[in-house]
């Protein structure tokens, strides 16, 4: 059958509504653009780069509150030191492959002096997970102008999932894995909030795998659907931004940054020895104008922060299954191949499982 995103085959996991597009685009503002990269000759290259604009173009200007937590730290999210003494983001972020985040890091500062944006000086957010059993990683495929046309090429609307843009040549729980989004929203006091997650996915071992709490991995064995074997425990990376509308400060994007780790435990992520599964989150709500002598800002209640924490959780979760529905199975360095998620047997899966749907 066709690759299809989870909900389509039927299957709804968590409890919280998604939004529209179920995607981190339904928090307006959001923009995701993909450049990807697919060849055999000079080198045999699966990858790519993802840029996130949150919140809006004016981010260069406007800045937003955000957040980090590193879950396993095997792994690279460039700004972080800045973003931790400051709480705010001043650009978009970029996730590509990992020999390829110093080149996307210098083309988001290129592509700021391109357009004559005042800042003093540039510290982008760039992240990384390795996709170099698919890909020759020294090659160093991904180049300034794939930056600068994943930037360009940004939109809100639907995100396209699976082998694209960062996610090319990923690999998540020994099936194709990649890029993967939902949403979820969430009403408190008479307020409704909505958070979106974005997910590269290249992490797991398949007897790990869940699926709503499903043990999916364990019932597709190697002699079924061939895999890069991992023994439980080693994985390679998964990074994950979250995005609110809600008002949140810095403190409290770094707490919402945190819940990932649930949504990623769900769908059997452990945080391995090698892993580097980093994770961000940033507020939409408020701008901090970078010329302004102070700010007027709102922040959400203590208390009425746990609803958007079952938001990232469940978010996370389902944008990792969405990575896995929508890769396709891929050949590339040496010969190697990585079989996608066959939609069919999860969905006889499940039902085996939960008869009653």
């Amino acid at each position: 059958m066709g690759r299809a995103r989870l909900r389509e085959l039927g299957i709804t996991p968590g409890r919280l509504p998604a939004g529209p597009l179920n995607a981190i685009t339904d928090v307006a503002g959001v923009e995701v653009g993909h450049s990807t990269l697919i060849r055999d000759q000079p080198a045999v290259v699966r990858s790519g780069v993802t840029m996130i604009w949150p919140g809006g173009r004016d981010i260069w200007t406007d800045h937003r509150f955000a957040g980090f937590h590193s879950f396993n730290g095997n792994g690279e999210m460039t700004g972080t030191i800045w973003l931790a003494e400051q709480g705010l983001l001043a650009g978009p972020i970029g996730i590509t492959c990992t020999h390829c985040v110093g080149v996307v890091r210098d083309a988001i500062c290129s592509y700021a002096a391109r357009l004559g944006i005042t800042q003093a000086w540039h510290l982008p957010v760039v992240a990384e997970t390795w996709d170099g059993w698919l890909s020759d990683a020294e090659s160093f495929p991904v180049t300034e102008a794939m930056a600068h046309a994943a930037l360009d090429a940004a939109r809100g609307g639907p995100v396209a999932e699976g082998s694209v843009g960062g996610g090319t040549g990923m690999i998540c729980h020994e099936f194709k894995g990649g890029i993967g989004t939902a949403s979820r929203v969430v009403e408190s006091s008479g307020e409704r909030f909505t958070l979106g997650a974005l997910v590269q996915a290249n992490y797991g071992a398949r007897e790990l795998l869940r699926v709503d709490g499903v043990p999916v991995g364990r019932e597709i064995g190697y002699d079924e659907v061939p895999g890069r074997r991992e023994p439980a425990g080693a994985s390679s990376s998964i990074i994950v931004i979250l995005a609110t509308d809600a008002p949140l400060l810095a403190i409290q994007c770094q707490r919402l940054a945190r819940r990932a780790t649930t949504g990623l435990a769900w769908a059997g992520g452990i945080g391995a020895n090698s892993s580097g599964d980093i994770f961000l989150a940033f507020s939409t709500a408020n701008r901090v104008r970078q010329d302004a002598p102070h700010a007027d800002l709102r922040m959400l209640a203590p208390e009425r922060m746990t609803p958007l924490f079952q938001a990232a959780a469940e978010a996370t979760e389902e944008a990792i299954l969405n990575a896995l529905t929508a890769a396709e199975t891929m050949t590339g360095y040496k010969g190697r191949t990585i079989h996608a998620l066959p939609l069919d047997r999860l969905q006889a899966v499940m039902k085996r499982y939960r008869p009653g749907g």
